[in-house]
């Protein structure tokens, strides 16, 4: 028998969760840099010659457009964790997106290589989606398989504490730099945490090259071979029993937009509308993750104790009341009433939503679709949701002459889908003996005469 640590995990599921942490620590610091750069840096170095709106428009177009790769890469890196296994999907993902964010910040500007320089972002951002979409449902699948029962949302939730922790070196390296003359800045300081995105990389295939897969998906593997001679089509699968597939990508809606409509398009109402430092969004959006360190954790052990569908929901009810005051807070230009915005725009309930998320999507599928499931469901919603989310603000709020009372909203009406679609989804308990959601399709083989 396994010896079990003092914190209730074997070696193993120690491993697992600090291997799935690293990974989602990378994703959401790719992401958030990108959101962060796109909102402050972008629209004047590869997008110079434009009109200031069209500029902005144009730099959170590309943001967008990296959302869009992602369901492909979902799918097929899904295909590749449920037939080959999970650690091929979470080694490969995270190297791919370490070379693409590497590759973002060396790219010269529009003033030094014209239209290549925007082409060349065009690129690298569609590398960073392929990859980005295989990584959290190889991660969170990982993590919820090897998780002890009963405490699978906890250790779930420590995938959202590795974004906290994005959040906060992204924040942090970004509002440093920032601090540093403009001109320096805008033509090289940005590229710094761009190209430290391969030292991330690097960590994580460090930490990743022991994980071993878990029981439950060896033994599914093991008795589909047995019982067919072969391993299902996931994709088949996952939209064998349509109904949480669809619904997962409705739930995963509102937590899509959450950090991207109060952090990324924050920032810019913050710049282009107030006439604000970047600098001081940067700091807060720092802020915002070492508190999501602590936060989500909590969430997590929380939808233990009351079920993950319940913490869910008040996640998304809280997110769309606090919109208005997030941004009403924005709009005093008060340092400290910003970072409070952030704060309850964003940590307390945001963070309940992607603190549950991950976990409850992958207690939505079984073994031999889990990761496709996972992925459709997580990269969907976020493509339509958080890959537009920015620029649906930014137009709304053009469109009604600077107030920001559409983004108010816009985010009411996709918290009512998430709600709606979380009370209608099949989720398998997390209790001993909880068993398969829907039977095993198995033929069996028919030997030839």
């Amino acid at each position: 028998m396994a010896t079990v640590a003092s914190s209730g995990l074997t070696p193993k599921q120690r491993k697992t969760v600090a291997g799935g942490a690293i990974g989602t620590l990378i994703e959401y610091y790719d992401y958030y840099l990108y959101g962060l750069a796109s909102a402050a840096v972008f629209p004047a170095v590869f997008f110079s010659t434009e009109d200031p709106v069209i500029a902005q428009l144009s730099s959170f177009a590309t943001f967008a457009v990296g959302f869009f790769l992602r369901p492909v890469g979902g799918i097929v890196w899904g295909i590749i964790g449920d037939r080959v296994g999970r650690k091929v999907v979470l080694m490969s993902t995270v190297v791919g997106m370490g070379l693409a964010t590497t590759g973002i910040g060396l790219i010269p500007s529009d003033q030094a290589i014209g239209i290549a320089a925007p082409l060349l972002l065009l690129f690298f951002r569609l590398c960073q989606g392929f990859f980005v979409g295989g990584e959290m449902g190889g991660a969170a699948t990982m993590v919820v398989e090897a998780a002890p029962i009963g405490k699978k949302g906890l250790y779930g939730a420590f995938l959202i504490s590795g974004a906290g922790v994005a959040n906060v070196v992204s924040g942090g390296l970004m509002a440093g730099l920032g601090l540093t003359p403009g001109s320096w800045f805008i033509e090289w300081g940005w590229r710094i945490p761009f190209v430290f995105s391969m030292v991330l990389a690097i960590a994580a295939v460090i930490l990743r090259r022991h994980l071993e897969e878990s029981e439950e998906f060896t033994t599914t593997t093991t008795l589909l071979i047995s019982a067919t001679g072969k391993k299902h089509n996931p994709l088949v699968e996952a939209f064998r029993h349509p109904k949480n597939t669809i619904l997962g990508i409705l739930i995963g809606l509102p937590q899509s937009i959450a950090g991207y409509v109060i952090l990324t398009y924050g920032l810019s109402f913050m710049v282009s509308n107030k006439n604000l430092p970047a600098w001081m969004g940067f700091a807060g959006t720092m802020i915002v993750g070492l508190l999501q360190i602590v936060v989500a954790p909590l969430w997590g052990h929380i939808s233990d104790r009351i079920g993950r569908r319940t913490v869910y929901v008040i996640g998304c009810l809280g997110f769309a009341a606090m919109v208005y005051p997030a941004f009403a807070l924005f709009s005093t230009g008060n340092m400290w009433l910003i970072w409070l915005g952030q704060i309850v725009g964003f940590v307390v309930f945001g963070v309940a939503m992607q603190a549950t998320l991950a976990t409850m999507l992958a207690e939505m599928f079984d073994p031999e679709a889990r990761t496709t499931g996972v992925n459709i469901g997580y990269q969907i919603s976020n493509t339509l949701g958080g890959g537009l989310a920015p620029i649906i603000c930014v137009a709304l709020v053009a469109a009604a002459g600077g107030a920001f009372w559409p983004v108010v909203v816009y985010a009411a009406v996709i918290a009512v889908v998430g709600v709606i679609a979380t009370m209608m989804a099949s989720i398998r308990p997390d209790v001993e003996g909880a068993g398969r959601l829907h039977e095993l399709a198995v033929a069996p083989r028919v030997s030839a005469d």
